[in-house]
């Protein structure tokens, strides 16, 4: 079944706990997710089945949005409420405004540290592979976007707790939003609590539990709850080929754009634009790539194909 699953991961297991447990319920042939949560961490968890695991690049890079919660007064060795507390101060004078003041710093493109607990590669090794040895390397900072920055609640005290939503591009690390959030208001911070609450359309109100996917699987109804690649893909737009065209893209042949039309007219081209590939009934033949060469011509490479040579 050529599917996407939004899955409400719980807070405890991990997301490969998840795609194995689904694996043995549903027993695709093939199985992955699009977007690692932390078993800390719940919300959305795309799900791709079979082909759609084919598409696991074009769901990554949508946006993300959280709820997380920032505890003031105190910073922890991984950012977050699993580590150990490293420094302590009173927070009792850090209001509401001074937070929200703070914040307006954070929205737009911004440089983060990763944390150490993170899974990017030093010297080929993983960071969190060379934290569990006791060891802290220095990484680079890395622009990421967040494009909206709200705090939904304050609790003041001696640890005051900061509710925030954030909407941020993929690559943005919470946790060090977090911490860097803290330092910024001088009192350190670290992050508590974080659920997923959307990737780009998928949200966390239309999501399913595992069990509810083990059921509508059991009685052969998980269509009822899945989307389809076309539906999942539904952010870029499409073009629709006919005749040999569909020849060509069966076969990866590139199409002259010009042969085509683009829809919804988004036909300006940076550097590479995915678009969908649609028959003249509407159905999915795959994704192209349309590109500019040297010369100013536009021409359309299919990138993935769903249909047999």
């Amino acid at each position: 079944m050529d599917a996407i699953l939004n899955i409400n991961k719980p807070t405890g297991p991990t997301s490969h706990d998840i795609v194995a447990r689904l694996r043995r319920s549903i027993n695709p042939k093939r199985i992955g997710h699009a977007g690692t949560l932390d078993p800390p961490a719940s919300g959305v968890l795309l799900i791709c089945l079979d082909n759609a695991t084919r598409i696991t690049e074009y769901l990554v890079n949508l946006p993300k949005e959280y709820v997380a919660t920032l505890v003031l007064g105190a910073e922890t060795d991984t950012e977050d409420q699993t580590g150990r507390v490293v420094k302590e101060s009173d927070c009792s004078y850090i209001g509401r405004l001074a937070v929200e003041n703070v914040l307006e710093r954070f929205v737009g493109s911004i440089m983060q540290v990763p944390p150490m607990v993170s899974a990017v590669h030093y010297k080929g090794r993983r960071l969190y592979e060379i934290a569990r040895t006791g060891k802290t390397v220095e990484r680079q900072a890395r622009a990421v976007e967040v494009y909206h920055l709200e705090l939904l609640d304050f609790h003041p005290g001696t640890r005051p707790e900061a509710v925030l939503h954030v909407k941020c591009s993929r690559g943005t690390y919470i946790r060090t939003l977090c911490a860097d959030i803290g330092r910024a208001l001088g009192c350190g911070g670290f992050m508590s609590s974080l659920v997923r609450i959307a990737v780009g359309k998928f949200s966390l109100d239309e999501s399913v539990t595992v069990e509810t996917v083990e059921e509508m699987a059991s009685s052969g109804r998980l269509s009822e709850i899945a989307y389809t690649i076309d539906e999942a893909l539904e952010h870029l737009p499409f073009v629709t080929v006919s005749g040999s065209q569909i020849s060509a893209v069966a076969n990866g042949v590139a199409i002259p754009i010009g042969d085509v039309t683009v829809s919804p007219g988004e036909t300006e081209v940076v550097e590479r634009l995915p678009v969908r590939i649609h028959d003249p009934k509407g159905e999915l033949l795959g994704i192209g790539i349309i590109s500019r060469s040297p010369r100013g011509t536009l021409s359309m490479r299919p990138d993935k194909v769903f249909i047999p040579r």
